[in-house]
């Protein structure tokens, strides 16, 4: 049976983590490792993971529920921690406001790999799906602008983040042996989910599409805080992976897109 690892990154996310801890206690699916890695928060975010990890311990078919918390170097930090505890086939970040839309979503993520293994043999490197995104009380809004590709390669990030870190389920062998680059501040999720995937690429792995809405997000992150200041950077992470002519070139096209949508 796969086993997911959930890897969830909190600092003082009292106010939105109890959706994000209830959606993985709710999946049906048994195999589940969850990682709350926390930088030493002083609300009452841990009192809420604790209480859920004695919940999930008492629930019939609970999944394991590991707290770690203890001051970071930041977001990326914190994630590069969650990885190295990983023990799952698979490790997807929900971090401190993000949720599962559905109880069954890793049951049919799951699902999908095992028809894709039995149809190679092997694991897939990267399972994806699209993503929702929803206000700060988790109420939905509409479906993620960047939506991914039937087919997914790692020159498709050319045209943008397609698939968000929280619906990439990167496979935790590949994974561990690429930590996130704690020298970005607010994009290394792309740079990594590219890494990811160009390595996939030399090993002959595939990316499983599970062809659904896998993940819930609020817009309202520290990417979104900075616009400017992660744009610059993510044109850094583009111009190492696809050269600075085909930077340039695409993101004229963004321009074009955005005025003529």
């Amino acid at each position: 049976m796969t086993r997911f690892t959930v890897i969830t990154i909190t600092y003082n996310a009292a106010d939105v983590l109890e959706r994000t801890l209830d959606s993985v206690l709710r999946q049906s699916y048994p195999d589940v490792e969850h990682l709350i890695v926390d930088g030493a928060s002083t609300d009452g975010t841990l009192p809420l993971a604790e209480a859920y990890k004695t919940r999930s311990d008492d629930a019939e078919g609970g999944h394991t529920v590991i707290i770690h918390s203890e001051p970071d170097h930041g977001i990326y930090d914190a994630m590069n921690k969650g990885l190295s505890q990983a023990s799952g086939d698979y490790v997807v970040f929900m971090n401190a406001g993000d949720f599962f839309p559905t109880a069954d979503t890793l049951q049919q993520i799951a699902h999908n790999c095992h028809l894709n293994e039995k149809a190679s043999d092997q694991l897939p490197a990267v399972l994806y799906g699209n993503t929702d995104i929803v206000d700060n009380e988790g109420r939905y809004l509409r479906p993620r602008r960047l939506q991914p590709p039937r087919e997914l390669n790692w020159r498709s990030f050319r045209q943008g983040m397609l698939v968000c870190h929280q619906a990439f389920y990167a496979r935790t062998d590949l994974a561990k042996n690429l930590p996130f680059d704690t020298r970005y501040r607010f994009s290394a999720d792309v740079d990594w989910c590219i890494r990811v995937m160009r390595e996939a690429d030399r090993l002959g792995l595939a990316l499983s599409n599970a062809g659904q809405v896998v993940a819930c997000y609020t817009e309202e992150g520290t990417t979104t805080r900075n616009h400017r200041a992660s744009l610059l950077e993510r044109y850094r992470i583009m111009a190492r992976h696809y050269g600075h002519v085909s930077t340039i070139l695409m993101h004229c096209w963004f321009v074009v897109r955005a005025v003529f949508k």
